[in-house]
């Protein structure tokens, strides 16, 4: 399945690194796949007994296999916080608050970001999902070390809500992507050791408890907290929730260069079909792939 779009890149997608799919592992493979159709419109590639992939436009941006002895991760267990999905723009994230507000959506939050407007839920399993859209980046505060100012301040749904097409929505944009992934991991030192010291991505903010890594001066790709799960050990491989995702690099060199600080590191890489896979210190995989992804 190629994932390559034509559409316009966002500012996300068009740094160095970038998040490319994420992988969850499912119990209800019916109900989860009916569910990201519905509620967030992603469309289906390619289906087996045993999984599916989803995605907007050409690009994949959530594959879904399920298992025989899958076991519901539990709420303090390192692995996903959420898959965070990048509408082009304020009018494509209202009109999807319209469909979802009609279809029932309980929603879980709904935050000013300061670069970015945000809607939290959940999917049927626990999983949870973020929908947003980005200002544009020259709206955004960089302070003089190049990290950017970021905030949670009270979203007015009301009024997003009131400026959405009034036409039926007909599924996510294909120009949308997966923006960021954010993490539950065991220990925010341990996450800037190893998002920042062995992959290379930059620190852009701090929050108590958290921290947000990006390329390329975006806002986040990769966030880690230990807001549900401190100290939480490495994942088992038959949990439910994330299984593994893909950061997808521009250029060869860049990933080289991250490929021999793995290796110096000792830290064992498998090729795949895909790309390079690795563990974070928590048992989440990480596949690093030239290319878009």
């Amino acid at each position: 399945m190629t994932t390559l779009n034509n559409e316009a890149e966002s500012f996300a997608l068009s740094r160095p690194v970038h998040v490319g799919r994420a992988h969850l592992v499912v119990r209800d493979l019916d109900t989860m796949s009916r569910f990201y159709g519905e509620a967030l419109g992603l469309k289906r590639f390619e289906q087996s007994a045993s999984g599916v992939e989803l995605g907007a436009g050409d690009r994949v941006l959530l594959t879904l296999t399920t298992r025989g002895d899958a076991a519901p991760a539990p709420r303090n267990a390192a692995g996903l916080f959420h898959n965070a999905f990048l509408m082009p723009d304020r009018a494509e994230l209202a009109h999807w608050l319209a469909h979802a507000a009609h279809l029932g959506l309980q929603f879980e939050g709904a935050s000013d970001h300061l670069v970015s407007e945000a809607i939290y839920l959940s999917d049927p399993e626990g999983n949870g999902i973020e929908v947003y859209r980005d200002r544009k980046p020259e709206e955004w505060t960089y302070h003089a070390d190049g990290t950017v100012e970021m905030a949670t301040n009270r979203l007015d749904l009301q009024a997003l809500y009131d400026d959405a097409a009034k036409t039926p929505w007909t599924g996510m944009s294909p120009e949308a992507a997966l923006g960021h992934i954010h993490l539950q991991v065991g220990s925010v030192p341990e996450a800037d050791r190893f998002y920042e010291g062995v992959l290379g991505l930059k620190k852009m903010a701090s929050y108590p408890g958290a921290s947000f890594f990006a390329s390329g001066s975006y806002h986040h790709h990769v966030a880690a907290n230990v807001w549900n799960s401190r100290n939480a050990p490495a994942r088992t491989a038959a949990m439910t929730g994330l299984q593994d995702y893909a950061l997808a690099f521009k250029d060869r060199e860049t990933l080289g260069k991250v490929l021999a600080t793995l290796e110096g590191l000792e830290i064992r890489v498998e090729r795949s079909a895909e790309g390079h896979r690795l563990t974070d210190p928590w048992g989440i995989g990480i596949t690093l792939v030239a290319g878009s992804a």
